[in-house]
């Protein structure tokens, strides 16, 4: 299911990753979803820290590796995602972990 990357407030915008693993992986065909106010309004994306997709859609599939983060009306800008195109990869659940949790680990290549 869906997974938030980082624990926030109920008002403040996310930005969600499927597969719910992190660090995304570009080659995994990942999917952000921003969530965050209710009203109607478009997203705006932002790219490696630069204005990407202005009036885009609330998710998409990522063809391109960097750092993303979205902006919706009333709720600001979201904690960063980061999509890697590396050929091995270390992933974790993309969800808050606490000492003292178990943890799956998957090696990737």
């Amino acid at each position: 299911g869906w997974c938030p990357l980082s624990p926030a407030g109920a008002q403040s915008t996310q930005l969600l990753v499927e597969p719910p693993w992190t660090p995304a992986v570009l080659w995994d065909r990942v999917t952000l979803t921003c969530q965050g106010s209710r009203t109607a309004g478009a997203t705006t994306w932002y790219r490696d820290g630069r204005r990407w997709w202005q009036e885009g859609p609330d998710h998409f599939i990522v063809t391109e590796s960097g750092t993303y983060t979205c902006d919706r009306a009333g709720t600001g800008l979201s904690p960063p995602v980061s999509v890697l195109n590396d050929g091995l990869v270390l992933q974790v659940p993309a969800r808050a972990l606490l000492e003292g949790d178990a943890v799956t680990l998957r090696c990737r290549r």
